[in-house]
């Protein structure tokens, strides 16, 4: 499904925000690293949106270089992002956080 526009809903933007200090505050210019290894996986999906699994309700596209998935959905040829989240936490967390945002 090819989409025209990607939007980073704000929850997902400090989703972003969160990883990018957490590896910072593990070493420094990791975090830098990270966010532009997520911006890249989200900005694929302007060729790839639609492909991935479905999983708790949104599309499920696991980070190429982290343990993080991004969470999205698709209307009128644009790709929402929801959340971007480390896959590293309690699935009943990850269920919950999807959950407070749909």
């Amino acid at each position: 499904m090819k989409v025209k526009e990607i939007v980073l809903l704000k929850e997902a933007a400090e989703d972003l925000e969160n990883g990018e200090s957490f590896y910072n505050n593990r070493e420094p210019g990791v975090g830098k690293y990270f966010w532009d290894s997520l911006i890249s996986d989200i900005e694929s999906l302007i060729i790839l949106a639609g492909i991935h699994p479905i999983k708790h309700g949104l599309f499920q596209m696991l980070s190429k270089r982290f343990p993080y998935s991004n969470y999205y959905e698709i209307a009128d040829s644009v790709a929402y992002v929801i959340a971007v989240l480390p896959m590293r936490k309690n699935p009943s967390w990850i269920i919950d956080s999807l959950n407070q945002r749909l």
